[in-house]
């Protein structure tokens, strides 16, 4: 089982790695009888670069009549709540979104920089925030019917365009990368989403530097887990979007996902994370790793939530070649969660897994959901040249995005950022750039990149896809990111919703990947497993 288990963290590197604390065996980690936890160490928590007077001066007057009195009203119609019944406040005339957006820059001052709680999760605030919340407000009463997501304010991943705020992707580098939204954010917006602030990230997606921690990045510090502030691991590279939701900063949030990225700290933070299928999403304007691979996604406290955002920002783009020709839903992801049914649904359990106690009660909850269980032994398959597959896409496709996304930044490549960094590397790359340094050291021809790329995805496929053929699964149940890179070369979605905790308190998710563009069954799968478990439990430091 350690080779399997060491194959799955392979499958998972560098760019959304496996949570650091799984060392030798992640099954051991969960059920194991200590409960002494040390705390992580890391060289840099705090950032050098925010400037917290900076941050918060758009909002200081309004912030200052939003009284203690008013917010403990707002948070009774709004803390741990999820989309439709916010909105169902809001249309009783009981709140408002001016309400709701200073309710969210109430807790992110109160917890996210500069004290014992801080999780410095959010690296930017939109200035224009309360004055696009008060515009909301004034067109309640429109006769033209709103999508879920309208006035809801949205955290970015801070490698996703937006106009109102830089692009930084946690670099240095990237500090005044001013650009145009993504087209993702066009959505939200023309569907009346408000854009919150960006979240802070593992810096260039976790493909910048060699061992340094999940959740760092130069521009934003050290993103901190709440459910165990500096003793677990936030996941990557998601994880200011992962902890923020968490936390109550932020009621939905977008992150992105090339391997990991997505499933690592939704699990890691007790939230629900959407890996979809690549091309559902349009990755316009969106700093890559690999236009293969990457896709963006939503991460929230509930599934509903979950598939209010993704229909939120689904639509074709042209100018992505994966989402001009990709399977588009035909209806929305929300009207049929309520009437999903599992009976007659065929699950497959990961024998190996079997060992772990949540995984295991996690099956059964399905298995008394009516669902069927298939165990089975998951094949020992490689993924060669995973890391090459991310080189040499990177080294394309970062220009690319400069060239045709990025702002008026001087930088042209990835060696380009590497020689910016290296001028101050104490204060812009504390824990090295060996990945960056990777990128440009690899080349391949043509074939030779494409024959990569294939015997990947045959591999990845091969994986998943022979048990689901010979058992005629519906969906495979993995743990956390375990198997996301497998899902990633084989193009797969998945799912995690939290299945509980370990005996240190540590979240944990159960996984669900399904075929190609079968989000709408993975989100009624996981709808149905979050309402017979209701297993998420709010960060105890975090209820104020």
């Amino acid at each position: 089982m350690r080779k399997l288990l060491l194959l799955f963290a392979a499958a998972s590197i560098l760019a959304c790695k496996n949570d650091q604390t799984e060392k030798t065996s992640e099954i051991a980690e969960t059920t194991a009888d200590s409960t002494n936890v040390e705390e992580m160490e890391f060289r840099q928590v705090d950032s050098k670069i925010i400037n917290n007077d900076s941050l918060w001066q758009p909002f200081e007057a309004d912030l200052s009549e939003f009284s203690t009195e008013v917010y403990e009203e707002v948070k009774a119609l709004v803390f741990e709540r999820s989309i439709p019944e916010i909105q169902q406040a809001i249309a009783s005339g009981k709140l408002t979104y001016e309400e709701l957006a200073m309710f969210y820059l109430t807790r992110i001052r109160e917890y996210d920089r500069e004290n014992e709680l801080s999780l410095n999760s959010v690296i930017s605030l939109n200035p224009n925030l309360i004055e696009e919340a008060r515009a909301k407000d004034s067109q309640i009463n429109g006769s033209e019917a709103q999508h879920p997501i309208f006035g809801i304010p949205v955290l970015l991943k801070d490698n996703i365009n937006t106009a109102a705020m830089p692009t930084t992707a946690g670099s240095h580098a990237l500090q005044d990368n001013q650009t145009q939204d993504a087209f993702i954010v066009q959505r939200l917006k023309e569907n009346g989403a408000l854009i919150l602030g960006k979240a802070n990230l593992s810096e260039w997606a976790n493909f910048f530097c060699q061992g340094c921690p999940n959740g760092f990045s130069t521009v934003g510090g050290q993103t901190l887990n709440p459910y165990g502030r500096k003793i677990h691991d936030t996941g990557g590279s998601s994880s200011g979007s992962g902890v923020a939701v968490a936390a109550n900063l932020a009621p939905v949030a977008v992150g992105s996902e090339t391997s990991g990225s997505i499933l690592s700290p939704s699990s890691a933070n007790s939230v629900v994370g959407l890996k979809p299928s690549i091309g559902l999403l349009s990755r316009g304007g969106i700093v890559p790793i690999s236009s293969t691979l990457d896709t963006p996604g939503p991460i929230t406290r509930t599934v509903i939530d979950n598939a209010i955002l993704l229909d939120a920002m689904t639509g074709v783009d042209d100018k992505d070649p994966a989402s001009a020709k990709a399977v588009q839903p035909t209806g929305n992801y929300i009207d049929g969660l309520e009437k999903a049914s599992l009976k007659g649904k065929r699950f497959g359990a990961i024998r190996s897994l079997m060992e772990d106690s949540l995984y295991v009660r996690a099956v059964n909850d399905l298995k008394k959901a009516g669902a069927e269980i298939v165990e089975y032994e998951a094949e020992e398959i490689d993924l060669p040249n995973f890391i090459r597959l991310l080189n040499l896409d990177m080294k394309q496709d970062l220009p690319a995005y400069l060239k045709n996304y990025g702002g008026e930044v001087p930088y042209n490549s990835v060696q380009d950022v590497i020689a910016y960094n290296n001028q101050d590397s104490l204060n812009r790359s504390p824990y090295g750039q060996a990945l960056f340094y990777g990128i440009v050291k690899d080349s391949a021809s043509s074939k030779e990149f494409a024959a990569i790329k294939d015997t990947l995805k045959i591999n990845g496929t091969r994986f998943l896809e022979k048990p689901m053929q010979e058992h005629k699964l519906d969906a495979i149940l993995s743990i956390n990111n375990y198997h996301a890179g497998y899902a990633a070369v084989a193009k797969y979605p998945a799912i995690t919703v939290p299945m509980g905790y370990t005996r240190e308190n540590r979240p944990m998710g159960l996984t669900m990947i399904g075929k190609p563009f079968t989000e709408e069954q993975l989100l009624q799968f996981a709808y149905i497993f979050e309402k017979n478990t209701k297993r998420r439990k709010t960060p105890e430091n975090y209820n104020e």
